[in-house]
Order: C-alpha cells, then sequence, then structure tokens
C-alpha cells in the first residue's frame, strides 16, 4: 500500500474547491495508493522524472510514484486546460 501525500500547488487548489469536486478528486487519489498505476493513467512528457497524470472529470492530477518508498506525491491537481 502506498502514502499519497500533496504537493503546495495540490493542496491549495484542494483546500478551495467545492465539496463534491473534493471528494471526487479524493476517492480517485485514495485509489492510487492500492494501485498507483492504473489502467486509465498515462505518462507525461516533459518533466525530469517519471509523472503520471490521472483523469477525474474535466480535472487532473499529475503525480509521481516512488516505489522504493511506497509513495506517491501529487504534484499537481486542477481543470485540463490549465494543469500542462
Amino acid at each position: 500500500m502506498f502514502e499519497v501525500t500533496l504537493d503546495k500547488q495540490a493542496d491549495k487548489f484542494l483546500k478551495k474547491c467545492e465539496k463534491i469536486l473534493f471528494d471526487r478528486i479524493v476517492n480517485k487519489l485514495g485509489e492510487l495508493a492500492l494501485n498507483p498505476v492504473p489502467h486509465d493513467s498515462k505518462r507525461v512528457q516533459g518533466y525530469s522524472e517519471p509523472t503520471f497524470r490521472i483523469r477525474i472529470g474535466d480535472y487532473r492530477a499529475l503525480y509521481r510514484v516512488n516505489h522504493e518508498e511506497k509513495r506517491i506525491v501529487v504534484v499537481k491537481v486542477d481543470n485540463r486546460e490549465r494543469v500542462y
């Protein structure tokens, strides 16, 4: 089981979003703890470390997986147009 942590931007976004959206995003990120790279995740190009994205409706979450430490760091969560 992986530990899911939030980076500064992701934490800030979740603090100011609506409760319904907050619940959807937190549930989806909780699923990553069991399966860090689900079949619907995609690898994002242009980052120095391997970064994946997961779709949550019109929103995207970018995250990195550290298999040695069993940790997932959510780097960014935002609307689809602004996340990349």
